[in-house]
């Protein structure tokens, strides 16, 4: 966590010095914390769920870099520690009409089994219309991945794959207090037909001010290759700032 929050400092500062060379550059810096705990007489549990994210918009170009990690905990015993970070790209974006992207994502989930998997892809998204508090977005692309993953706990397995990325993205706000997001994604394998990933998130947030909301999260995800699949519902704080 202290290296999380340093990390959150020495960008803040970095953002503010460059900044200073164009007026024509966008910045965005965000950090979510949310969790649950549940302890009772004979059982204790808890999640941890933290994210990070940093982007960079100029024009008609955007990269976007993000870090997210849940650890959690049931009678002592390890349920989650899940660890994600990526960068994106989109070209020749607009508020309406189609652009490219590009991805790069590596991922290790205890819950799901995967020690170490990587995605890098392309492909191409359209605005149906985006004017900084609503936005609707669908993107359909190639991606390449690299996994391992854990069979049982003594054997694993490695595997190639080329993936249709199929992703929906919407935002909407309601007044200045309250927005509602959401983010999924289906990704069907192009080499073996039960091979498939769901992803899934979306938010509430309730803003106290320009810079701090209070929020509630639900996440969902589904491995077909493990098996494996989990649920979270979470709450706590969404803290960004727009430079």
């Amino acid at each position: 966590m202290t290296r999380l929050w340093t990390t959150a400092a020495f960008l803040l500062l970095f953002v503010q010095a460059f900044a200073q060379f164009t007026d024509s550059t966008h910045y965005y810096l965000g950090f979510t914390g949310t969790g649950n705990i549940n302890k009772t007489n004979s059982a204790d549990s808890y999640i941890l769920n933290n994210s990070f994210k940093f982007g960079v918009r100029e024009r008609k170009v955007s990269l976007n870099f993000s870090n997210s990690w849940l650890y959690g905990k049931q009678d002592q015993k390890l349920s989650n520690n899940d660890f994600s970070t990526s960068l994106d790209f989109n070209l020749n974006q607009k508020k309406t009409g189609f652009y490219y992207w590009g991805l790069g994502n590596y991922t290790t989930s205890y819950s799901l089994k995967i020690i170490n998997q990587m995605q890098t892809g392309l492909g191409l998204a359209y605005t149906f219309f985006d004017d900084g508090n609503n936005q609707l977005n669908l993107s359909n692309g190639i991606l390449y991945e690299a996994s391992k993953i854990r069979l049982t706990d003594t054997t694993s397995e490695n595997y190639q794959t080329y993936r249709n990325s199929l992703r929906l993205f919407f935002k909407f706000s309601f007044g200045n207090a309250i927005v509602v997001d959401g983010l999924g994604f289906i990704q069907h394998s192009l080499n073996y037909s039960e091979d498939y990933v769901i992803r899934g998130s979306s938010s509430l947030s309730f803003k106290i001010n320009k810079w701090l909301s209070l929020n509630t999260s639900l996440k969902y995800n589904q491995i077909a290759k493990t098996d494996r699949q989990n649920l979270l519902l979470s709450y706590g704080f969404k803290a960004e700032q727009f430079f």
